[in-house]
């Protein structure tokens, strides 16, 4: 199987490219090919497909194999592999996800894509869309305990799910553990990303996250856009903000339309072969 390893801000993936090739049990390939140890190390696992409706279909598959809907990262990542490989013209460049059809806008320097702004589309704020089982039109600096912790949350779907917590030190926060109670906490069916955010000016946050599935990684683009709106939602910040993590910087605006407009970088880093399973028998060279 032919991989390209990819990253925005250190979230990486494995992405392989299955207009050339196709890939058995890509839940179980997640999983093998993720491992930092003893597979090429990722927060997860992504395949880019022909579509009927967009220049690539994206199918993105979390660390320990299930399933994701859209990941804001990710789709900076297919974008510049679409034009540096000639899968689509760009500069703009359409992805299909599990959430919907995405534009990207690249920025090219050297005949290369360095920077990708894509509309992640209109936030869902209703409680049930998350899905959740609390009994709230919307949850905004909602109070509710979790793990043994009171929290006051926001959640934002961003065509997948975020809880946001805004506190004053983001370093004090045990992430492990709090994110996993987030996570796996029975309010969210469908478990859920969890950020907890610090806001340093109206302009700006800095952000720590736990991704469901995956766990500590050192950015979130959906949660990047997550943020933004919670902080617009509770009155905390503007529309158009920096968003720090630990792998960097994104600019993230909720737009007057109500899109949400997610801008960063994308970074190829290396291609290669994995020799193990995964890989369709005749689809790929071994």
């Amino acid at each position: 199987m032919r991989f390209t390893k990819m990253h925005g801000l250190g979230n990486d993936f494995v992405h392989v490219d299955c207009f050339k090739q196709q890939v058995n049990r890509p839940d179980d390939t997640a999983r093998t090919v993720s491992d930092r140890h003893r597979g090429v190390g990722a927060d997860g696992l992504i395949l880019m497909r022909p579509s009927s409706v967009a220049d690539v279909q994206m199918e993105m598959y979390n660390a320990d194999g299930s399933r994701a809907q859209v990941c804001g990262n990710g789709l900076r990542c297919v974008a510049k592999y679409a034009i540096d490989h000639g899968l689509a013209k760009g500069p703009d460049v359409d992805i299909e996800t599990d959430a919907g059809v995405k534009c990207a806008s690249c920025s090219m320097t050297g005949g290369k894509v360095v920077s990708v702004c894509v509309d992640m589309g209109v936030p869902v704020l209703s409680a049930s869309s998350l899905p959740s089982t609390i009994d709230l039109e919307r949850i905004v600096d909602h109070r509710m305990r979790v793990g043994g912790t009171e929290y006051l949350v926001t959640c934002v779907s961003m065509g997948n799910p975020h809880a946001v917590v805004f506190v004053e030190d983001i370093e004090i926060v045990a992430l492990e553990e709090a994110g996993w109670a987030f996570e796996h906490a029975p309010q969210f069916i469908e478990r859920i990303n969890a950020h907890f955010v610090c806001v340093e000016s109206r302009v700006r946050v800095r952000i720590r996250t736990w991704e469901r599935g995956s766990g500590v990684t050192q950015a979130c683009g959906t949660g990047a856009c997550a943020a933004c709106v919670a902080g617009v939602l509770t009155g905390r910040t503007e529309r158009s903000i920096t968003v720090t993590l630990p792998g960097g910087d994104l600019q993230v605006e909720w737009a007057i339309d109500d899109h949400v407009l997610l801008t960063g970088p994308a970074v190829e880093v290396f291609s290669g072969v994995w020799k193990g399973e995964g890989c369709r028998a005749g689809d790929s060279p071994a």
